[in-house]
């Protein structure tokens, strides 16, 4: 199979959706690994590195799309890039469709077949190709709602940990699942007064056993979040509806009791953002200010560290990578249920249910898409 690598386009994005690692293994299972001049270098790959792994470099994307059977990348498809996408070809990336009906549109016109690292499963209920950058955001998530914080920034001017004798920033954590867990050991770590809201009692309790006395946990009600953030300094959106779009749990009504200067930063704004003021921004713009609240809404906040970032993604995918390469996402897909919820698109039909549901489009089951390439 001719694999393609295209650079990277979405504004501030230095991730590459191959590492050298990455395109020796393919090598090796005898597929031909077809890598964009410079798509590594964000990451600190350069072109001989993928040449010493036995990539071959092209000038162009428009030369990988045009001849690669499988386009592999890290970002959804931008405009431009959803136009050279054509029928019977395999597009294996993050597609966050549920917020984005043009990107859906146009997938469903270019008659690709498209598997969204977002909505592939595992046999413990975990999202593997979702989880290593939520780990990455989350963490994340501290150091920069830390920077919006700054008075400079239009920021109350708070120190996350405070110093002898003044209190710590306090910090409340909207979800907690991955990202909500790392968001809250970070800030934790910078010495912050932090609370974490969720509504699954058994994830409130292994968070209690596992982090005890590091942060705290509250069970996530209405009446919780409106008394926890109107005392919080920052507030981080950290709640996940796999394939779904975010649930809006802060509505502008609720920013008018919060703090002058106080920080949200909505993790969730690939699946649409959590809170009802949020919008996408880029790491060139990344805040802005609604109601005297400040905003930090990075729809690729794991793009700032894209190192770290490419590398946890690749060890990730990679075992995906090379199963629909070997056998074809057919037979991959058929041979692995969990590779299978990752389908959401193919052949002009959405596959998948919660994008359907969020966008009022028709869905095809992907057992039955399944059955019908077949």
């Amino acid at each position: 199979m001719k694999i393609g690598c295209p650079t990277e386009i979405k504004p501030q994005e230095f991730r590459v959706g191959m590492t050298p690692d990455a395109a020796r293994e393919a090598c090796a299972h005898g597929h031909q690994v077809l890598i964009q001049k410079g798509a590594g270098l964000g990451a600190g790959f350069p072109d001989d590195d993928y040449i010493a792994a036995g990539a071959v470099i092209i000038d162009t994307a428009e030369e990988i799309f045009a001849s690669a059977d499988m386009i592999v990348k890290v970002k959804e498809p931008q405009s431009g890039e959803r136009k050279m996408l054509r029928e019977g070809q395999l597009l294996f990336t993050y597609l966050h469709l549920a917020p984005d009906p043009d990107q859906t549109h146009d997938l469903l016109a270019s008659g690709c077949t498209a598997i969204a690292y977002e909505t592939v499963t595992d046999d413990r209920g975990g999202l593997p190709l979702l989880s290593p950058m939520s780990e990455v955001a989350g963490r994340l998530a501290p150091q920069v709602g830390a920077w919006t914080l700054q008075k400079a920034n239009g920021g109350r001017g708070v120190l996350m940990g405070g110093v002898p004798g003044v209190a710590p920033a306090k910090v409340v954590v909207v979800g907690g699942g991955v990202v909500g867990t790392h968001a809250a050991k970070i800030a934790a770590g910078m010495g912050a007064d932090v609370t974490v809201l969720d509504r699954s009692l058994p994830r409130l309790k292994y968070l209690d056993d596992v982090f005890g006395g590091t942060f705290k946990n509250r069970y996530s009600t209405a009446g919780a979040t409106a008394e926890l953030i109107q005392e919080a300094d920052m507030v981080i959106g950290a709640v996940l509806i796999p394939g779904a779009a975010a649930p809006k749990l802060i509505s502008r009504a609720d920013l008018a009791a919060m703090k002058p200067g106080a920080a949200l930063v909505d993790v969730a704004i690939d699946q649409g953002g959590c809170f009802e003021t949020s919008r996408a921004t880029t790491h060139a713009d990344p805040i802005y200010e609604v109601d005297g609240i400040m905003h930090y809404c990075v729809a690729n906040m794991p793009g700032a560290v894209a190192r770290t970032s490419t590398q946890a993604l690749g060890n990730a995918t990679l075992p995906f990578l090379l199963a629909l390469a070997d056998k074809g996402w057919k037979q991959a897909c058929a041979d692995d249920p969990h590779l299978l919820n990752g389908l959401n698109v193919h052949a002009g039909k959405l596959t998948y249910y919660a994008v359907g549901k969020a966008l009022g489009l028709d869905v095809l089951s992907p057992t039955l898409a399944l059955r019908d390439a077949a």
